[in-house]
This record gives C-alpha cells, structure tokens and sequence, in this order.
C-alpha cells in the first residue's frame, strides 16, 4: 500500500530516541548477522546506549528518523570524523552513515530515500566532504541511485581478533 510522502515527517533523533535506535540497529543486525544469545543481545544493548548517548553529546554522530502516522518507521544516523588534510585541503570532515533501517512493513516505499536525502544535507550543511557506507544487496540500489560509487582508492580493511 503507497504512503503519501506529505504524511511522514522527519525529525532529528533524541535523547529520548535513543532506546528506538538501540533496537532499530539490533534488528538491523539481527537481519544481516542472525540471531545472537540473550545475554550478548542485552551486553549490546547497553553498550550501543551507552555509544549514542556518548556521540551526541559530544556532537561526533547525528540521526534522523521518519514518522508515520505517530509511529517511527526508519532511521538513519551519521558518524562524523575529522580526517587529516592532504595538498588539497587541511584537513576534512567525513561521515559514515550508520545503518539506515526501515520497520519491514514500510520498506520499498521510499521512506529511506526520504532519510538519507535529509542524511546527506546535513552532511553538506556541516561541510562534510565525503560520505560512506556499508550496505546490504537489497539497500545498494538505493545508494547507487543516490550517486554512491566504489571507492576511488583502493579499500582493504583487516579484521583484527
């Protein structure tokens, strides 16, 4: 069923928000990563709490989220960090976006486009000059069609146990 872009508001997240991020992410990465003991699920919970509470203080991480007739339905959240310069600039600000979730009932309704559009102007508004992401297959169109790329240098990364 079509939902009427004009019905859902967007709205900076929260202190109060943030036990609704804490679960959006949980959920996110009980779809991507499959279900986890109670007791590691609750250790996270925690944990992440403790993280969004921690970052948005300090002003280092940002979210949105997407109402829908009194109900939250999406978020989306930016980790910001300074970068040291290079010749062409001093030094820049960059953005990792931070799962982007969609309750299932609400998906392919172009309510994460709705998110990340918001996600990505307030990165230009804060002069944030790069932005990435990890995504799964089903969100990577969306981000393509966003102008996403692979990145321009090559990217390894090292999983350290």
């Amino acid at each position: 069923m079509p939902i009427a872009k004009e019905k859902i508001s967007i709205r900076r997240v929260e202190m109060q928000d943030i036990p609704m991020m804490t679960a959006a992410r949980i959920n996110y990465l009980t779809e991507m990563q499959g279900e986890r003991p109670v007791h590691y699920v609750q250790e996270l919970q925690e944990n992440l709490q403790q993280f969004f509470k921690l970052t948005m203080q300090e002003g280092s991480f940002f979210a949105l989220l997407a109402e829908y007739e009194g109900k939250i339905v999406s978020y989306g959240g930016m980790i910001l960090k300074k970068i040291p310069g290079d010749f062409n600039q001093s030094s820049y600000l960059e953005g990792d976006i931070l799962n982007m979730y969609t309750v299932p009932a609400y998906r392919r309704k172009g309510i994460s486009s709705l998110i990340l559009e918001a996600l990505l102007l307030e990165a230009k508004k804060r002069g944030i000059s790069k932005v990435a992401l990890h995504c799964s297959k089903d969100g990577e169109p969306l981000y393509r069609k966003y102008g996403f790329t692979d990145p321009v240098y090559p990217y390894l990364e090292l999983i350290i146990p």
